[in-house]
Order: C-alpha cells, then structure tokens, then sequence
C-alpha cells in the first residue's frame, strides 16, 4: 500500500491518537506546563509578558479586505506558467523555489476560501501544480532542488542557469511545502491523492537526522554536504509543519535549545545563541516566521510570548524614533536584491544584511508582508498605521509591492509571490483562523 494510502486510511486513527496527545499533554501542563517539559533541564525560560498583546479574533472581511484580496490574487493570475502550473517567484522572472511554491498552494487554498477564485479554477490550478511537484527531478535523488526553471522544470541556480545536477536542497523549504499538502489530505479529498503522491515520492530521512533539520549543498570538491539548517523562529516553524507528517523533527521544534536574549527597544527578545563564526550561519530575528505560525498553525504559549515581544520592539523603535518599523526578508529592486530586515541580527539591532553578512542600512525596508501580518494578529492601533503606509505598494496590475524604503519613503517596486502569497493567508485567517486549524472552527470558536 502506497504512502498516500496509508495516511488517507489512518486519518480517524491519526485523528484519536492526538486527540490522547493532547489530552495528557494537557493533563501533565497542570503540574509543571507544555513548554516546561519540552525543555527539560535547560536553564533558559520563557515567561509570559504582563503586558502580552491580545490575539484579535477572527472577524467578517471589509470591502477594503476582499479588494486587497483581490489585488494580490493578481499577482498569481499574471506570473502562473501555464504549461507546468507553477508560478514565478518574482514578478516576470521564470525561476522559483520550493518555498515559493508552497506559498502559492497557500495562497490558492486562501483565495479559494475567501471566494476570490471559484472550485473550478481552484481544482484546475491545483491538479496542474500538484502534477508538476510529483515529477519534478530531484537533487542527488533525493529531495526537490533548491531552484528551477517554472517554464521547463530544469534545476537550476538562483541566477536561474541550468545545473543538470542541481545545488542542493533547502529543509525549510521543503518543511514549508508541506502545510500546504497537509491541508489538501485532510480538508480537500479530491486532490489528497496527488498530495501523498508527492510526499511518497521525497526522502525525508536524507533531511531529518535525530531530530533536526539538515539541508544539502555542493562543496568544492562536488561532493554533498549535509548542513544543520534553520535558526530561532524558522527552526521551529520547519520543525511544526514536517511533525505534521508523524517524522521526528522534536529536537528542532524546541525554543529553549539555543535560547538567549538582547535588549532591544527596551524589550528582551529571544535570540538563536549559535554564532555565525562557529555555525556558519547568520541569526536573523525577523517578523515572518511568528507570523507565518500564527497563520497557518496558531500560536502556542512559547510562540505567542516571542512574537509579542518582536513585535513590540518594531512599535517601541515607532514610539521612540518616529521610524516606521515592520522588517522582514524580502526581495528588494537593487543590489544586492534579497536582505534580511532584522529585529537583530549578528550582534546588531535593526541590521539589514545581505546572504553574504555584507550589511545595508540605507535598504532597509517597511516590509509589506510584514504590515499584513501583524495587523492581522494583533489589530491594534500601530498596524492600523503599518497598513496606511504600505497602501501605496498596492499596484495596478501585479498584486502589492515587497515594500517601502526606510530612508527615503520611495516604493520597493519589486513584487514577488511569497509576499502576495502571505497577505492572502493573512486575510484567510482575519476570516477564519490559523489554516491548519479552521476545520475545527465551529460558530465562531476554536
């Protein structure tokens, strides 16, 4: 029996062995609490904020809601490539990666829950994607190259040039892919199929090694390398979505394993203590992976307090400066053309810095995904303020622009589909709730 077989039978048996789960998880939190015994003897805790900012409550959408519903769909119906499904990462540019296809699954289930595309188009542009992800070739056989051609499926690099083996294979790429086809197995019957079908078809044992995350790339000698992959935040949202698959990633879902903190506009935020001169990777603090939790999964009590406290710390920086502050990674229409906007990074807060550590304060951006998705936890008064100033990245034609310069207020016109993809999943939940959980909605409760 086929891999899809097997979970599509074991979903009431899957669905009952949770439903223990959870029931004495919640039994054992009375005593010593969730996240308590998921750090066992570590001596760095999480505590709730006083002051923590509210979750606001699902709510009927706007007019003004639906059209900026309508506006990002946009994006997805100019930049799809109609012979393989896939869409384009970045505006008129045929190249994506895995993340971003998962971000257009995403946003294709929002779209079609929110009534801005009907079944028929949904199930058409689902079932061509879904068919393209079975066979695409996969790096050393294994898993989904980092990049590919959207219009031939080449693996490719990120300057879009064939490389008939491939560079390798992202695991938070990969664990991202897989909220989207979770959902389409248990929420969508006619297309679980083609989702297992895909799942079956990926070695996940080649990126998941007692607990944690690895990634692939090729060295210098041609070989693949094995690379320990996500940080602080990512980590653990990778960790959530591949757990959904029953595969071990318990080691990476935990915050508290490299934990540490920096004072940042007078709020302590958690930070990943492992440096980049020993692990060769940076440590971004960002908006987007709290964000993306909170959407799709819903907050836990860990999440909830650490996504409070970034997200205050972009208001403090508002109070104290006059700066607007909503940061993130995006794309941006200049060189170097991907930075990560920090809360902190490296050391550094507020820094702005390139994939090489090269730093860019004057690129520094108002991240429009960023300002969709706070708005959409939290709905207070300073995301009131964060929508009013990226309105102007709404275009005429292409869905909303990544964002607007920090220095000068001008428009970073660069529009790709993760940013379209994740203010349709922020309106999704204004509607409905964390994506993975709205099945379980019923008249308005969780």
């Amino acid at each position: 029996m086929s891999f899809h077989q097997n979970i599509l039978k074991a979903r009431s048996h899957i669905a009952f062995t949770i439903g223990l789960c959870l029931a004495a998880g919640f039994a054992l939190s009375m005593e010593t609490g969730i996240a308590n015994s998921l750090r066992g003897s570590a001596s760095v805790k999480i505590a709730k904020s006083d002051d923590q900012t509210a979750l606001v409550e699902a709510a009927k959408l706007s007019t003004v809601d639906l059209e900026y519903a309508q506006s990002a769909w946009a994006y997805f119906e100019s930049n799809l490539q109609p012979d393989t499904g896939l869409v384009n990462a970045v505006n008129n540019f045929p190249s994506t990666t895995i993340w971003d296809q998962a971000s257009y699954l995403l946003a294709l289930i929002s779209a079609q829950r929110l009534g801005i595309i009907d079944k028929h188009t949904f199930a058409q542009r689902m079932n061509a994607s879904l068919h393209t992800l079975a066979r695409l070739p996969l790096f050393d056989g294994k898993l989904p190259n980092k990049v590919y051609d959207t219009r031939t499926l080449v693996m490719t690099n990120y300057a879009n040039t064939p490389i008939e083996r491939g560079i390798g294979w992202s695991a938070l790429d990969i664990a991202r892919v897989t909220v989207p086809l979770n959902i389409l197995l248990f929420d969508y019957p006619n297309h679980a199929s083609a989702a297992g079908d895909i799942l079956s078809n990926w070695d996940f044992s080649a990126m998941l090694t007692n607990g944690t995350m690895f990634g692939a790339r090729v060295d210098d000698n041609g070989q693949t390398e094995r690379v320990q992959e996500g940080r602080l935040g990512y980590e653990e949202y990778g960790a959530r979505a591949v757990n959904l698959l029953g595969l071990d990633a318990l080691t990476a879902a935990k915050y508290d394993d490299y934990l540490s903190y920096a004072n940042v506009a007078g709020q302590k935020i958690a930070i990943d203590s492992r440096s980049f001169s020993e692990f060769d990777a940076h440590n971004y603090v960002v908006s987007e992976p709290y964000i993306l939790t909170a959407i799709e999964f819903g907050l836990d009590f860990d999440s909830k307090e650490l996504a409070h406290r970034i997200y205050r710390a972009q208001h403090e920086r508002y109070k104290r400066s006059g700066i607007v502050t909503a940061v993130s990674e995006d794309n941006i229409d200049q060189e170097p053309y991907f930075l990560y906007n920090t809360v902190y990074a490296n050391g550094t807060p507020w820094n702005a810095l390139a994939e090489d550590g090269s730093q860019h304060p004057d690129k520094r951006t108002v991240s429009t995904k960023a300002a969709f998705g706070w708005d959409a936890i939290y709905a207070t008064e300073y995301t009131a303020k964060l929508m009013d100033y990226v309105g102007k990245t709404k275009t005429e034609n292409g869905g909303f622009a990544s964002g607007v310069y920090e220095s000068d207020g001008r428009t970073n016109a660069i529009t790709t589909a993760n940013t379209n993809a994740i203010i349709l999943e922020t309106l999704q939940y204004k509607a409905n709730g964390p994506l993975l959980t709205a099945r379980f909605k019923k008249k308005g409760k969780l």
